[in-house]
C-alpha cells in the first residue's frame, strides 16, 4: 500500500496532512472510476473519513536505549532505521492519550520492559481498550502479576505474547458499540481477529449497506461474515440469515455477538466460500452442516465482503444464480474483475468508503441486480 502522507518534521515518518485530505480523496476516486470504465455506474455515494485520529488499531516496535524505551516506526524508504515518536495522529485519540502512560509505566518496570519487542493497541468508540505486549522471552508468573497491576493502573486490558505463548490478564477482547441509523449494536472484538480499522467510516458503511437491502424479499446468505459486523444489523431485514466464515476466532465472536444483540434468526456455519459453493450445488456434504437444513432457506440476496483476492471462479458461478448481490470490496481491482465476470448483473448502487486516508487504498460497495431476461 503506497503512502501519500507528508514526512514528519525532522524525520522520515509520514503523518496526516488534513488540508490535503479532500484532494487526495478525489484522486483515489478518479483512479477507481478509470478502472471501471466500460461498466455503467449510477450516481455514487462518497463516505469521507475524519482527517486525523481515525484508526482504531495501531502497532509500534519498541526501541531500547539503556533503561529507556521509545515507540518506533520505520519509513518505507528506510526500513532499517527506527524513528522514535510520542504521538501518532493516524491512530485514535484514545490510543494517543494512552501512549505516554503506557511508555512511562513499562519503562519503570524491569519485568514489563525486559526484551519487549512490540506494543499493539486495539481501541473502540465505547472507551474499551486492549494492549498487547510482545516479547522475545518467555513470560512467567511474575510478569503476569506486574501486568495485572498495569491493567488496574491504566484501566484497560493487557495481553502478553511471546513465541508459542499467550498470557491473558483478564480478557482477550474489547466490547465495541457501533451506532447505525440511531440503533446501537454491540460486538466482542477479539485480539488477533479482523475488525474494520476505521470505526466511524464503518458505521456509515453498514448504514449504506442496510439501505440497499432493507426492502429485499426472502432470506439472506452472507459469505465472509467475520464477527458479524454486517450480519447483525442485516438480520433486522430478513426472516432468516445463513452466514458463513472460515476463521474460528470470527465464528466464536459472531456466536457471542448474536447473543449480545438478541439476534435469533442467524444460523452460522464454519465454511469457506468454496466449500459453501460445493454445499449449495449438492456436490459435497459437510459434518459442519449436519444441524442446518439449507432447503429451509429462501435465499434471494447474497452479501459478500471478501479478502483482497476477491471472489474465486466457483463462488462467482454460485452467485450468478441469485437475484441480487451486495458486495463490499477492499480491492477495486478484483471488484471490477468480478463485476465484469458477472455479466448478467448490472450495478444498481455504488459507494466509496475512505477507510484508509492518505493511502491509495479504497473500500467500495456495490449492489448488483440480475438483468431482466
Amino acid at each position: 500500500m503506497t503512502s501519500t502522507l507528508k514526512p514528519a518534521p525532522n524525520s522520515k515518518l509520514p503523518l496526516p496532512v488534513p488540508e490535503q485530505y479532500n484532494t487526495l480523496l478525489e484522486q483515489k476516486i478518479q483512479r477507481v472510476l478509470e478502472l471501471f470504465q466500460g461498466i455503467p455506474l449510477p450516481t455514487y455515494t462518497v463516505v469521507e473519513s475524519e482527517p486525523e485520529y481515525y484508526r482504531m488499531r495501531a502497532e509500534f516496535r519498541i526501541w531500547h536505549e539503556a533503561d529507556s524505551l521509545d515507540y518506533a516506526m520505520y519509513a518505507p524508504e528506510d526500513p532499517k532505521t527506527p524513528i522514535p515518536l510520542d504521538q501518532f495522529p493516524v491512530a485514535s485519540k484514545a490510543i494517543n492519550e494512552l501512549m505516554p502512560r503506557v511508555k512511562l509505566a513499562v519503562q519503570g518496570s524491569e519485568l514489563l520492559r525486559k526484551r519487549l519487542f512490540q506494543i499493539e493497541f486495539l481501541s473502540t468508540l465505547s472507551d474499551d481498550m486492549l494492549i498487547t505486549l510482545i516479547y522475545h522471552r518467555r513470560l512467567e508468573d511474575d510478569w503476569h502479576a506486574a501486568a495485572q497491576e498495569l491493567e488496574q493502573q491504566l484501566g484497560c486490558k493487557i495481553i502478553g505474547r511471546s513465541r508459542k505463548q499467550k498470557r491473558v490478564v483478564s480478557d482477550d477482547f474489547v466490547l465495541e458499540t457501533l451506532c447505525v441509523d440511531n440503533q446501537p449494536y454491540h460486538y466482542r472484538q477479539y485480539e488477533g481477529g479482523f475488525t474494520q480499522p476505521n470505526a466511524k467510516v464503518n458505521e456509515q458503511m453498514i448504514s449504506w449497506a442496510c439501505q440497499q437491502i432493507k426492502n429485499s424479499e426472502g432470506d439472506l446468505l452472507e459469505l465472509y461474515c467475520g464477527n458479524g459486523n454486517f450480519t447483525i444489523p442485516f438480520s433486522r431485514f430478513f426472516p432468516k440469515v445463513f452466514a458463513t466464515e472460515i476463521s474460528k476466532t470470527s465464528v466464536k465472536a459472531l456466536s457471542e455477538n448474536c447473543a449480545l444483540n438478541k439476534a435469533g434468526n442467524i444460523q452460522l456455519a464454519r465454511l469457506s466460500a468454496e466449500e459453501l459453493s460445493e454445499a449449495l450445488r449438492g456436490e459435497r456434504q459437510f459434518r459442519r452442516l449436519k444441524d442446518i437444513d439449507l432447503s429451509a432457506f429462501n435465499l434471494q440476496t447474497v452479501f459478500v465482503d471478501p479478502p483482497r483476492a476477491g471472489l474465486d471462479e466457483a463462488t462467482r458461478k454460485t452467485l450468478a444464480d441469485f437475484p441480487q448481490i451486495l458486495y463490499i470490496s477492499c480491492n477495486p481491482d478484483t471488484l471490477q474483475r468480478d463485476i465484469r465476470a458477472l455479466e448478467n448483473f448490472e450495478v444498481a448502487a455504488f459507494a466509496f468508503f475512505d477507510q484508509f486516508p492518505y493511502t491509495d487504498h479504497m473500500e467500495c460497495g456495490c449492489l448488483l441486480k440480475a438483468k431482466a431476461n
